[in-house]
């Protein structure tokens, strides 16, 4: 690749994105970064999740964009090939850096990845949680299988008291007992709320379910916040080796209400997308039909990823090619895998 000339920012245009209903979800723009030797040439258009129509979410979601704050780091690589767009199912989550992971790892090998949600989640139950939460001593540990479980724990702990009783002695108590979680992403929001966790590595819940059964099982039920669209897997699984389960719905998975608006002014503004990774079966599912219809004749020239091999096999159920599925749930595995699958041949 040859070297780039340092020039000045240029002004990033605005770009109104729309929902289906015609109204504006905000003003986005591209980021344009410093291109010196090197440097990578990816950046990001990230549309934030927007409040799902009805429901009961105690909070309505941020509306607007989640800019990437600071500019992808080097690629890898000095021979890629030239620049490709790809979209991601997903919600636009900041890490520390102000920037989503994903879209940073993609653009150390010079993938401009767009993140557009599909999914919009309700909370249901919490009273209910709240006050499990509140009695360590009635189980044996905690099971987190989704970030969203995590975060229907972190809205019982926003009330003053709720939250004073959790630093002073709740946390400690749970903490004495395990607490299991599929993926790294799930597992740093565990320990944002203070508890201490295991089985993060598993990838699934089928391995995690594995991984818990080779552990010394407790008398006592392991509590397991889920939603409404969890895998029987794991609690079928624990059933059969004995190990009791309690399991209390949180939240429920509705389609986002801006699907198809966003995903029609990201084809008007940057055409079909060299590759399409999907998060869940169920963003597979609100999500399929509009880019078949956006796509058109040219789908066939799309690479479909899917993050693991439950979102693969609803991809292949709905007589898709699936092109990568990543070898685990995380920014880096992920990126690994679209390069490979786009750029075979790169470096």
């Amino acid at each position: 690749m040859r070297e780039l000339r340092r020039r000045p920012l240029d002004p990033p245009p605005r770009v109104q994105v729309t929902s289906n209903s015609g109204r504006g979800l905000g003003l986005s723009s591209w980021q344009r970064w410093p291109r010196g030797k090197g440097a990578a040439l990816g950046s990001a258009l990230s549309v934030a999740a927007g409040q799902p129509a009805g429901g009961n979410l105690e909070s309505p979601p941020r509306r607007g964009l989640l800019p990437s704050a600071s500019p992808a780091p080097p690629a890898p690589s000095k021979d890629c090939q030239a620049i490709m767009k790809v979209l991601l199912l997903k919600d636009p989550k900041e890490d520390d850096c102000g920037q989503d992971p994903y879209v940073r790892e993609l653009g150390l090998y010079g993938l401009e990845a767009t993140l557009i949600p599909v999914l919009s989640f309700e909370f249901l139950s919490l009273p209910s949680l709240s006050e499990k939460l509140s009695h360590p001593e009635g189980y044996g540990g905690l099971i987190f299988t989704s970030p969203r479980a995590v975060e229907a724990v972190e809205r019982c702990l926003q009330k003053d008291t709720k939250a004073e009783v959790w630093k002073k002695s709740l946390k400690e108590k749970w903490n004495a007992k395990s607490v299991y979680v599929v993926g790294n992403a799930t597992a740093s929001l565990v320990n944002r709320v203070g508890l201490h966790t295991e089985g993060e590595t598993c990838g699934n819940a089928e391995k995690l379910a594995e991984y818990i059964c080779s552990r010394e099982p407790s008398a006592l039920p392991l509590l397991f916040p889920c939603g409404t669209l969890k895998r029987e897997i794991l609690p079928k699984m624990l059933k059969d080796k004995g190990i009791p389960l309690e399991s209390v719905t949180v939240y429920q998975t509705i389609p986002h209400p801006g699907i198809q608006g966003n995903l029609t002014s990201y084809y008007t503004q940057q055409g079909v997308p060299a590759s399409i990774t999907f998060f869940s079966p169920s963003g597979l599912t609100h999500s399929l039909k509009h880019i078949q219809e956006l796509s058109g004749d040219s789908i066939g020239q799309i690479k479909f990823v899917a993050i693991g091999p439950t979102t693969a096999q609803a991809l292949a159920a709905q007589g898709l090619p699936v092109s990568c599925t990543a070898e685990s749930p995380t920014p880096r595995a992920l990126a690994a895998g679209i390069r490979t699958t786009l750029q075979p041949h790169a470096c």
